[in-house]
């Protein structure tokens, strides 16, 4: 359902959004071949925000299973980070530029997002008292490091602002990866389809589930909605392959920082409502890799007066300049961000066999 939306919808979006001259705006100091994408439509985050709220709520209906307290709190920091997006966005199309918020203000409705979102997913227990997420660090599952040790207080504030580090580093980088033409579509669609396997098994071997094989209750898995994590993982994987269609080289519509910065908001609800925190660094280590190579640069840039690592940052500009194809760019990334999503899901399941 989310994927029809997208793929059959997003033509009457794309002349929807250019009446509304919601064109995209160029950096002057970028690749000189971006320039000719000057004007295409942007803001299309909108559609496959959209694509998954009616998939998700569409199937819960059709279902007759109503929506989960986990499933809603990943719409919400996607829906949520997309406004912060789409603010951004609109003022660039009002500035008719490429800046539109300041680092900082979109870096503060990033923080006001992810630390309601913190809040509410210490709320709404289930019949066994777990909620959507906890105060503990998480790996494959909790870890033994627990915010509470330094008291209530203390504790709440660290795990809020623990939960506002991953979902701001999350959302920057698929922002900083949307560069070229489907290259972050293609490697959300890889990241987040990590977590319909990850939310799927989990459900198979959760505490809660009374077909469990006792022999395995040991080592189930206390988290919240599983099953419900991997539908809403599907129902914005479906989204994004439909718009993918329209995004991909030459796009005829680009996502914008609405969409980037809510893709990244999907995935760090995810991994922290579904205990995998830390394996966000493999599951989206392609978003690692862009984001380091700007960090890596403008360090550098400043410890040299001016020298630079790269040709220019993110990386997939480097190559850029170096002459590679736009499209052999893209598929190349994808490749590596696919072998990191690999190595991620593999890591989950091989604690499973050694636990």
């Amino acid at each position: 359902m989310s994927l029809a939306f997208t793929l059959f919808l997003t033509p009457l979006f794309i002349r929807l959004f250019t009446r509304l001259g919601w064109g995209q705006f160029i950096r002057d100091d970028g690749p000189q071949s971006h320039h000719v994408k000057r004007g295409t439509p942007t803001m299309g985050g909108i559609i496959f925000i959209l694509g998954a709220l009616f998939g998700y709520f569409g199937a819960t209906l059709i279902n007759g299973e109503g929506a989960t307290a986990s499933g809603l709190l990943v719409l919400f920091m996607m829906v949520g980070l997309g406004v912060v997006g789409f603010i951004d966005d609109f003022l660039k199309t009002r500035k008719k530029q490429s800046l539109g918020l300041g680092g900082w203000a979109k870096v503060a409705g990033q923080v006001v997002v992810a630390g309601t979102f913190a809040v509410l997913a210490l709320q709404f227990p289930n019949a066994q008292g777990t909620t959507p997420a906890d105060t503990k660090i998480s790996f494959i599952r909790d870890l033994p490091l627990d915010f509470m040790v330094f008291g209530t207080i203390a504790g709440t504030v660290l795990y809020v602002v623990w939960i506002c580090l991953i979902s701001t580093a999350a959302s920057n980088g698929v922002n900083v990866t949307d560069g070229l033409d489907g290259l972050a579509g293609g490697a959300s669609i890889l990241a987040i389809g990590s977590f319909v396997v990850i939310g799927f098994w989990q459900f198979n071997q959760a505490c809660a589930n009374p077909n469990l094989n006792q022999a395995d209750a040991y080592r189930c898995y206390e988290v919240r909605d599983p099953l419900d994590l991997a539908i809403v993982a599907t129902a914005i994987v479906g989204g994004l392959i439909g718009f993918l269609w329209w995004n991909t080289n030459p796009a005829k519509i680009y996502m914008g920082d609405t969409g980037s910065l809510a893709l990244g908001g999907a995935l760090a609800a995810l991994a922290i409502v579904s205990r995998t925190e830390l394996l966000l660094v493999l599951i989206g280590g392609l978003f690692v890799i862009e984001t380091g190579s700007v960090i890596v640069q403008r360090a550098y840039f400043k410890l040299t007066h001016g020298k630079r690592i790269f040709l220019m940052s993110p990386i997939h500009h480097h190559f850029e300049l170096k002459g590679w194809a736009e499209v052999t760019i893209v598929v190349r990334f994808w490749i590596i961000g696919g072998l990191l999503v690999a190595a991620g899901v593999g890591t989950f399941y091989l604690e499973w066999l050694q636990s």
